[in-house]
């Protein structure tokens, strides 16, 4: 057999063992942090939920998902083990960091453009122009005026 026929087949079987490698130390690693968890750990499941360790059993792990709220999880469900400050920070908000002096940047240009809600440059004794209300009648209004010409008012049929 000529060297270029076998060449495809080597390459092949070269790959196939490549991927099943690596796919092995995916599992190795995964079973190796589903063995790790002890209770009290934070997790994310495969799901995306997390919650907290509160007993683990052979191929089971039962979680606290809320206070009071217990549910029993496959082992394998366990997408990830979180380190306390990491499952705080996503769960209850909480933050290690320090703050800082940085300045604070808002989050859209509309703070920077809009204008002031209050006047700065008007002294706080001036009194402003009366507002007028739209809603209510002029009580100086003559009585009568309200009906329209035609006798028809609104609500009737082809009034306007």
């Amino acid at each position: 057999m000529n060297l270029v026929t076998l060449l495809p087949f080597i390459v092949l079987i070269g790959a196939m063992f490549l991927m099943t490698r690596s796919a092995k130390k995916k599992q190795q690693a995964a079973a190796q942090m589903r063995n790790q968890l002890t209770p009290g750990t934070g997790v994310r499941t495969i799901g995306g939920m997390y919650a907290t360790v509160k007993e683990i059993g052979d191929d089971t792990v039962t979680l606290e998902l809320a206070p009071g709220v217990h549910a029993i999880f496959a082992k394998n469900s366990i997408g990830a083990v979180l380190e306390d400050a990491e499952y705080n920070r996503i769960v209850h908000g909480i933050s290690d960091d320090e703050p800082t002096d940085a300045p604070v940047v808002p989050d859209d240009a509309s703070a920077l453009t809009e204008a002031p809600k209050t006047d700065l440059t008007k002294d706080e004794g001036e009194d402003e122009a009366p507002k007028l209300d739209l809603g209510k009648k002029d009580e100086d209004a003559p009585k009568g005026d309200d009906e329209p010409k035609d006798g028809k008012s609104d609500g009737e049929a082809g009034a306007k």
